[in-house]
């Protein structure tokens, strides 16, 4: 049997990877702090889990339209209204296996073999892993700490090509937790336009902010009131004049905790939904019925409220870690925005960044994931941790982490 090229050639996903070592450590008997991977141990609301337990007296799950069920789609964007004062048109969202699938729906939509795609160094594997799978090239583009660690207008121009197609942006990214700058993705956004190509925005992390103090208040879900908003982490889908050319990707994974429920969407121009809806027709049919029907109370006040409260439990967290590693010698180039992760320059250590997170696991059992899954530019220089676990396991984990770190000294 002989495998695909596009199956060969993928490298593995470390973050991933040192789960499976981690696993094989703790089967071993031993304590393992897991710091590897970017998944909230909050877990879906209370609320959705109510919806949940209460849909499973259905007789019967059918299929739901391609495009996802229209109450979701429309609760979707109302969020959108409330939460970031976006009028946007249910039409436009697409529901989709995940924001996995989300991205897999617009790779297959927008790129051709040979084309090529911007990318900032670093950002999450998986992004380029999807536009290579349907033959285009990426151009992973290295970014400053001085620039959030994201792409800048001028870099995106200069590295545009005759097959050039468009840019993939994260914003809050993994894995710097760093927002690209607002009015810096409207030029590149314009300049995109421009040149005929496409802008795709993964917003994932866009309402896990580290630094906004919303009224979590049990309103009801139509009061502005009731979530607020940072003026630093903005949706791309509010500037209207991109909304021809922008894919936005988004997922219930994150701001909800609800990782294994596999459920997510994309926001695409209007044109775009009709090919999007083929395409999702014929991979996946239609996303999880039970998980879309559990999601619709994801935008209850009472899951709403349980969702920035978990936020700001990250805040906290996130205040704890800076401060830890500061104290130890680790540095952050960049203080993240949002998200719930630390990229930490660990070069004065001496160690590549496997050598540093092989050691870190073998000999203290925690585990981080190298730099090196997320670009190639100084990749060998950072590790990133996550903070998405409780503060008791962080303390202890960072307590290793400094115990390994005073013994390379």
């Amino acid at each position: 049997m002989k495998f695909a090229s596009r199956a060969t050639a993928i490298s593995p996903f470390l973050a991933m990877a040192y789960g499976e070592k981690a696993t094989a450590l703790e089967q071993q008997g031993k304590d393992v702090i897991r710091l590897n991977l970017g998944e909230p141990d909050f877990g879906a609301p209370a609320a959705v889990l109510a919806a949940m337990k209460e849909s499973l007296n259905a007789p019967v799950f059918p299929y739901t339209s391609a495009l996802g069920m229209p109450e979701l789609r429309e609760a979707v964007a109302r969020f959108y209204e409330v939460k970031h004062g976006v009028a946007l048109s249910p039409s436009r969202v697409v529901v989709t296996a995940g924001a996995s699938g989300a991205l897999l729906l617009a790779s297959a939509a927008l790129v051709e073999p040979g084309d090529n795609v911007i990318l900032g160094d670093p950002s999450y594997p998986c992004n380029r892993r999807f536009l290579n799978a349907f033959g285009a090239e990426v151009t992973l583009v290295p970014t400053r700490s001085e620039d959030n660690f994201q792409l800048t207008a001028t870099s995106v121009a200069d590295n545009w090509k005759h097959n050039t197609k468009g840019v993939l942006i994260a914003t809050p990214a993994n894995p710097t937790g760093m927002v690209i700058d607002a009015e810096e993705l409207t030029k590149i956004g314009e300049y995109c336009k421009s040149k005929g190509g496409f802008l795709i925005v993964d917003e994932i992390y866009l309402d896990l902010s580290l630094s906004a103090d919303l009224d979590v208040r049990n309103d009801t879900f139509a009061s502005q009131s009731t979530l607020g908003t940072d003026t630093k982490l903005q949706s791309v889908l509010a500037n209207a004049q991109l909304e021809e050319t922008v894919v936005v990707i988004n997922s219930f994974s994150k701001y909800f905790g609800m990782t294994g429920w596999r459920l997510g969407w994309c926001v695409v121009p209007e044109a775009m939904t009709p090919i999007v809806e083929k395409l999702a027709q014929n991979l996946f049919i239609c996303p999880s019925t039970l998980s879309q029907k559990a999601a619709l109370a994801c935008f209850t006040p009472e899951a709403l409220a349980q969702c920035e409260q978990n936020r700001h439990t990250l805040e906290k967290r996130a205040s704890l870690v800076f401060s830890a590693l500061e104290n130890m010698g680790l540095g952050l180039d960049a203080k993240p925005d949002g998200a719930f992760y630390a990229y930490i320059n660990i070069k004065h250590t001496g160690l590549s960044a496997i050598e540093f997170c092989d050691a870190l696991l073998s000999q203290h059992h925690v585990a981080l994931t190298p730099g090196n899954d997320f670009g190639e530019h100084n990749a060998n220089h950072y590790v990133r941790l996550s903070f998405a676990t409780s503060i008791e396991r962080l303390e202890e984990g960072l307590s290793r982490l400094a115990e390994f770190v005073e013994s390379l000294s």
